[in-house]
């Protein structure tokens, strides 16, 4: 393993010209892994990142830096995989998880009703792209014109909330659920939880697993940092 690499700087700083925001670290211009320049689409952005290299340590602590991961990765690797990935967010509603209900027990059906019916009504309204739920285990293939829509919905979306899609798009297995944390119809806690809808019911009448818990609060963390992203890209 890789040691941390040695803090090589003393000054953060947020440059903006022309409504380019950039960060500085003893006035050099903040790259990616990829050595790109990292141009951030707002100030906001361009400072929480700027924190985030502010307080580390003697030490650079990548897991500490969200933002400057997302970030990154919009820049190395959204953008020049921007039509893979599309395809591979459409693919989520190809078979959306939200989508799949069970027949019993009926407390469970009851819940599925309540958390992603609003949720699958919300998606036919805003994008006029219903989807149909399937009762039981066995795929079926969704409207082909829904299916278009949200294609051209993602497609339209620049680097870095495209970033963020993905990112809330693979931590819950819904593009229904991306799509709501993007447009700010669920916060990242409801996200999480309609999610693991099924998973949470079981846990409550079966117990907690610890190695659960572990990747419930690793699942947790990568909405949240997904929707601050998507606060800070606004401000």
């Amino acid at each position: 393993m890789q040691a941390p690499l040695k803090r090589f700087y003393k000054k953060v700083a947020v440059a903006s010209e022309d409504g380019v925001h950039q960060v500085t670290l003893d006035g050099r211009t903040l790259r990616s892994p990829a050595k790109a320049d990292l141009h951030f689409p707002s100030y906001a952005l361009a400072e929480a990142v700027a924190d985030e290299w502010a307080r580390q340590g003697e030490r650079i602590d990548a897991a500490s830096m969200p933002l400057m991961t997302l970030s990154s990765t919009a820049v190395d690797y959204v953008g020049p995989r921007r039509a893979a990935i599309v395809e591979e967010l459409v693919g989520f509603a190809g078979h959306d998880m939200v989508c799949y209900w069970c027949d019993e027990p009926q407390s469970l059906v009851e819940r599925q009703q309540a958390v992603w019916q609003p949720l699958l009504s919300w998606t036919a309204h805003t994008f006029d792209a219903p989807l149909q739920v399937v009762r039981g285990i066995v795929s079926e293939d969704q409207p082909p014109t829904s299916l278009e829509i949200l294609r051209r919905e993602v497609a339209a979306l620049e680097d870095f909330p495209l970033m963020a899609l993905l990112t809330a798009c693979q931590a819950t297995g819904s593009l229904v659920i991306g799509l709501a944390v993007l447009k700010e119809r669920l916060t990242a806690r409801e996200a999480f939880e309609a999610s693991l809808l099924d998973e949470l019911y079981q846990m409550e009448r079966w117990g907690q697993d610890a190695e659960a818990l572990r990747r419930h609060e690793a699942l947790l963390e990568d909405l949240s940092q997904a929707a601050r992203l998507l606060a800070l890209l606004k401000s």
